[in-house]
């Protein structure tokens, strides 16, 4: 299925940015919930320093029972879900635009390459200089990867899906246990595997006292040590890339049925989502927050149990279920127009994404390193995710009065100065009679 096409006369128009008449709105509103849910995830595990403390430390900070309460529940609710929701709508987003290139007859590789490599360009800097969980460099090399897919069927598209995150979780972990005991035996396995974990550790602690050190060059200099040495050459790497790529290809079947651009029309699937999203996502995710309590309680040793290889495509499928939930539930609610009213308030900070996603990482850098207010390591998780969602209300407030002056976010109209070639008109056009998208209904629309 394809969007209704263009009228003739815009058969052959110039490649633009979209008008705010084009937008789809629901696309802004849920790319703004997805920006507030990556930012509490990034701050949780990566600004604060969670992810790089030591176990016990870790479990200390989350003993009190208000601060375990909030760790499990970001595990359930917040954890990769919303990663899920960002390459989803990534994938949605490029659906739409080829459905507009093919509709002006114009190729769409050319310009999307342009747009990819000048992401790649934002990404590299921001991972370099500013943050090693950069996930902006990640997007434009797989975007790349997405354009093979812009000619194939839904049911090439589909299968690649599935292999992707559902066959990929369960045999890479597999391989990466058992590989080496099949190779080497099971004591020079167990020998090296206790090398890589004690390897892995020492990075951590570097990097955890670069980011303390009250010298900002030397905290820098640790980030692009610990991408490059710890970060990228992890087999969960390539397996968080193959499940990037995989929901990439969902955002394009989606986009291809007009699953979010024509909501109304495809409400039925959207209630089979709620339903089908809802049961993994309760199981899975649910299976984890269970794990990491007998984990923590010393009942559970991923290093001993080997049933725990199971466990990263049991997780896929609980991100996938649950984030399938929020597409779902956020698409019916916006029907409505009371709760249309209020899910608005999202849509500004949605439209301005790439803007605040490199914003909170420099507020981030400024709370929590120790050349800023030195907060790394010390936060609970109730205060951590309370200060996040502080931030991010401040950042709805700028995204209002910004685009009441503006057209696009700072980084925004230097991502599409780049693309097309030119300086684009920061200043917003007269306004017209209608706004079509209002609902979220317009099917030639891409939502950027």
């Amino acid at each position: 299925m394809s969007a209704t096409p263009l009228p003739v006369s815009a058969v052959e128009a110039p490649a633009r940015p979209v008008d705010d008449s084009e937008r789809v709105v629901l696309l802004d509103v849920l790319r703004g919930f997805a920006l507030c849910g990556v930012f509490v995830s990034n701050s949780f595990t990566w600004f604060s320093g969670r992810n790089l403390l030591p176990r016990a430390q870790a479990q200390a900070l989350a003993a009190p029972p208000l601060e375990a309460a909030v760790n499990a529940l970001y595990h359930f609710l917040v954890n990769q879900k919303f990663v899920t929701l960002f390459s989803f709508l990534f994938g949605l987003g490029f659906s739409i635009q080829l459905t507009r290139a093919e509709a002006r007859g114009s190729p769409v590789v050319p310009l999307y390459s342009r747009r990819l490599l000048v992401l790649l360009g934002f990404g590299g800097v921001h991972l370099f200089g500013v943050w090693a969980g950069d996930v902006l460099s990640t997007y434009a090399v797989l975007g790349f990867v997405l354009l093979l897919f812009r000619q194939r069927s839904d049911r090439t598209v589909l299968a690649w899906a599935l292999v992707l995150l559902v066959a990929a979780p369960l045999l890479i972990p597999i391989l990466q246990r058992f590989g080496p005991v099949l190779l080497h035996g099971a004591e020079a396995a167990a020998q090296a595997a206790k090398v890589h974990e004690e390897h892995s550790a020492q990075m951590r602690a570097r990097f955890l006292a670069g980011l303390s050190s009250h010298s900002f060059w030397t905290s820098q200099r640790e980030n692009a040590r610990y991408f490059l040495w710890e970060m990228l050459p992890q087999v969960n790497r390539l397996l968080w890339m193959l499940g990037i790529l995989g929901r990439f290809l969902l955002g394009l079947l989606a986009g291809r049925h007009l699953l979010m651009q024509e909501v109304e029309r495809n409400r039925p699937w959207h209630r089979r989502l709620l339903v089908w999203g809802l049961v993994p996502g309760l199981l899975g995710n649910g299976a984890w927050v269970v794990v990491m309590h007998l984990r923590a309680a010393g009942v559970v040793d991923p290093a001993r149990d080997a049933w725990m290889v199971l466990m990263p495509a049991i997780q896929e499928l609980g991100f996938l279920g649950l984030a399938a939930v929020y597409v779902a539930a956020f698409a019916l609610l916006f029907q409505r127009e009371r709760w249309r009213q209020g899910m608005r308030v999202l849509a500004p900070v949605g439209r301005m994404a790439l803007t605040h996603y490199l914003l909170q990482s420099v507020v981030s850098l400024c709370l929590y390193d120790g050349w800023g207010l030195g907060l790394v390591g010390r936060l609970p998780p109730s205060r951590c995710v309370a200060l996040t969602l502080a931030v991010f209300a401040l950042q709805v407030a700028i995204s209002h009065v910004w685009l009441s002056r503006f057209r696009f976010g700072p980084a925004e109209w230097l991502w599409r100065s780049l693309t097309y070639g030119r300086a684009q008109p920061m200043r917003p056009a007269p306004a017209r009679a209608t706004e079509s998208s209002s609902l979220g209904g317009t099917s030639d629309s891409r939502g950027d």
